[in-house]
């Protein structure tokens, strides 16, 4: 295996993760509105920005999710369903990088969410 180094890698890491997450039955219903077909160049975006500093992407996330109906325990799901995928596909200080920015996002989410009293 080998490290994220190209926005290649960041299709595949998007692309896969959320074809694994959407298996989950929990989950999978949060997310039944959306087209990811239309979607999916979005995310690809946010984490290249994220893991690659590639410029462009510019969208509030946390404004893109707060009112979805989220539960505490849909954070431990995405967040290990997100793991999973990395650790499946790549290893190396990016990986690592995407994990930590991954627990970053699902801490500052769930932390918002909880204040605002959005979370279930």
């Amino acid at each position: 295996m080998q490290d994220i180094t190209n926005s290649s890698d960041v299709e595949l890491l998007v692309k896969t993760f959320y074809s694994n997450l959407l298996l989950n039955e929990e989950v999978k219903p949060i997310f039944a509105h959306v087209d990811f077909e239309k979607h999916m160049p979005h995310m690809i975006a946010f984490w290249e920005f994220v893991l690659l500093d590639k410029e462009g992407y510019t969208t509030n996330v946390f404004d893109k999710h707060v009112n979805l109906p989220l539960k505490a325990e849909h954070f431990a799901i995405w967040l290990g369903t997100f793991e999973k995928t990395i650790h499946s596909l790549f290893v190396g200080e990016k990986a690592n990088m995407a994990i930590q920015r991954a627990q970053t996002i699902a801490y500052s989410f769930e932390t918002k969410m909880k204040q605002m009293g959005k979370l279930g």
